[in-house]
């Protein structure tokens, strides 16, 4: 397959098909999907059950344990179909960890878990070379990173450099020592969080670093019905650890998971469909309240999201309606607000709603 990028071009998404669309998904297109007809939902059939199988019972094990905030679930399991990675951002006390943990258990990956502090190092992330005394040499010690669901806890709270090697591993899905590759184990997903209340001690993701999280998923304050719920759930001392293995089921494994990757990359994504997501993402660079807009992977991130949404709701192709669920998570992270918005107190997700709605959407 021949991958083009042209990024002067004035459609850059509609140039790069070629990235996702396979030549076994353009053959199958029809004239009748071309002038706008709805689509066969039932093609392809047993991938997209496979798919939604997974959406409802990782859905339905995570529910016994983590309460509401749908927003964070949804991100967490497209992401996780999609080989990205989620920044959360929401006030201590909300259940991030228990999440993270929840969902390892559900799935069947390993969790790991750094607390990221001011003296931090790179090493302590990935791991560095120790002398064996046994064997008179030295041995690679594997560091936290070397897990399947990793939650990068308070990332904000250590230096540029332990950002930087993080990110790098989320990049690459790997670690360099010494000029020695190690791969880590797949699939891998980092959950990083950020307290937005506190700022002292903390060093902000710089743009291009932010770029590289798929989502930002906002976690808020629950509902009252669904505080209540918690203290109904988590109010008595139970050891959290024992009851994850033995209440909570186990529905797939890290072998499966991969596979799904592979399967939601065939869902079908319509021209039409590319150009509305590159109108988004070119709009938002043009939008007069923000200072920065978003960037070509920006767009790729709703492309792969979409894919992954229209797989969950039993689809295989993807409708506008997937492109506009997951708009906020997508995009929330990778604009800025220019400075006047931001001292008149503007909303980047009202902002991102507004702008949403100025883009005209197109018939499938």
């Amino acid at each position: 397959m021949e991958f083009w990028v042209g990024f002067g071009s004035t459609d850059f998404l509609a140039r790069v098909i070629a990235i996702t669309y396979s030549p076994k998904q353009t053959a199958n297109m029809t004239d009748s999907n071309e002038s706008g007809a709805p689509m066969d939902p039932m093609e392809g059939s047993s991938t997209v059950s496979e798919v939604r199988a997974f959406f409802e019972q990782v859905s339905g094990e995570v529910g016994k344990v983590f309460v509401g905030q749908e927003e964070l679930v949804t991100t967490a399991l497209v992401a996780l179909v999609s080989g990205g990675h989620v920044l959360i951002e929401g006030v201590p006390g909300l259940g991030k960890t228990l999440f993270v943990k929840t969902l390892g258990r559900v799935i069947g990956c390993q969790f790991g878990r750094i607390q990221f502090t001011a003296d931090l190092m790179p090493s302590d992330v990935t791991g560095a070379p120790i002398f064996d005394m046994k064997t008179q040499d030295f041995r690679f010690r594997p560091g936290p990173v070397f897990t399947q669901l990793l939650l990068a806890d308070e990332i904000n709270r250590s230096p540029a450099k332990t950002h930087a090697a993080l990110l790098e591993i989320m990049q690459e899905s790997r670690v360099t020592i010494d000029g020695v590759t190690h791969s880590v184990p797949l699939p891998f997903l980092v959950f990083a969080t950020q307290n937005p209340l506190e700022s002292e001690g903390t060093y902000s993701l710089p743009e291009a670093q932010l770029d590289r999280f798929m989502f930002k998923a906002t976690v808020g304050y629950p509902s009252e019905e669904e505080e209540t719920r918690v203290l109904e759930m988590h109010s008595r001392k139970v050891d959290m650890d024992r009851y994850l293995a033995t209440e909570i089921r186990n529905v797939t494994s890290a072998e499966a998971i991969y596979g799904l990757i592979q399967k939601v990359s065939e869902i079908r994504i319509e021209p039409k469909l590319l150009q509305y997501i590159n109108k988004i993402v070119r709009t938002t660079r043009a939008w007069p309240t923000f200072h920065l807009g978003a960037s070509p992977r920006a767009g790729l991130s709703l492309v792969q999201g979409a894919r992954a949404l229209a797989a969950f709701r039993g689809r295989n192709y993807a409708v506008p309606d997937d492109v506009s669920e997951i708009v906020l998570p997508a995009l929330r992270h990778r604009v800025v607000l220019g400075a006047e918005a931001e001292v008149d107190g503007t909303s980047i997700d009202q902002e991102l709603r507004t702008l949403l709605k100025s883009v005209e959407v197109p018939r499938m």
